[in-house]
C-alpha cells in the first residue's frame, strides 16, 4: 500500500550540520530518483550540506556508515558545525533464484542497526527488498510517494527531535 507523507510540517533544523545520502550502484536509476527526493526535502528543511556517495551494493552501506561517522567523531573536536546530523540510505534488492535476497537484506539491515547504535546517529533505511522491479519502480517514481521523500522527513523528524531533548 503507497503512503503518502505530508511534508507541510516539517520541523526546519536550526543550524543543521551535514546528512550523507548513502546509495547502492545497482538499479541506479531508481536509487538514484529516492535520492533525489530526499535531497529536495532535505534543502528545504533548511540543509545545504548534503554528501552522496555510490557504493558497490547494499551490503557494503554499514560499513561505509561506520566509517563516515567514525571519522566524523574524530574531527568532531575541529570542526563541531560540519557534524553528521543524519545518515540516509537507499537501494533495491530484488529477489532472485537463490537466498542472496534474504541473506543482502537481513545483513544490511542489521549492520545499519548496529551502526546507529553504536555512533547514536539516526540512519534512515529505505533499501527496498522487492519481489519484482515493478515494486521498486512504484516506490521510486517523480510522484508524492516516493520513499526518498520519506526517508529525508524522518530523518529530518529524527534531528529535531534529538535536538529537542539536547541529545
Amino acid at each position: 500500500m503507497k503512503a503518502k507523507v505530508d511534508i507541510s510540517n516539517l520541523p526546519k533544523v536550526s543550524n543543521p550540520g551535514r546528512i550523507c545520502i548513502l546509495k547502492s550502484k545497482w538499479h541506479l536509476q531508481h536509487v538514484q530518483s529516492m535520492a533525489d527526493a530526499c535531497r529536495a526535502v532535505l534543502e528545504d528543511a533548511g540543509y545545504t550540506q548534503i554528501d552522496e556517495y555510490t557504493l558497490p551494493g547494499c551490503l557494503e552501506i554499514p560499513l561505509a556508515a561506520r566509517d563516515l561517522l567514525a571519522e566524523d567523531a574524530s574531527n568532531l573536536a575541529v570542526n563541531a558545525e560540519n557534524k553528521i546530523d543524519a545518515i540516509v540510505c537507499f537501494g533495491i534488492i530484488v529477489k532472485g533464484d537463490t537466498l542472496h535476497f534474504e541473506m543482502i537484506s537481513e545483513e544490511s539491515m542489521r549492520g545499519l542497526g548496529s551502526v546507529m547504535h553504536d555512533f547514536r546517529c539516526p540512519i534512515l533505511v529505505e533499501i527496498l527488498p522487492v519481489f519484482e522491479m515493478q515494486q521498486a519502480i512504484a516506490r521510486s517514481s517523480d510522484d508524492e510517494f516516493n520513499k526518498g521523500i520519506e526517508a529525508a522527513v524522518a530523518a529530518v523528524e529524527m534531528v529535531a527531535w534529538r535536538r529537542s531533548i539536547c541529545v
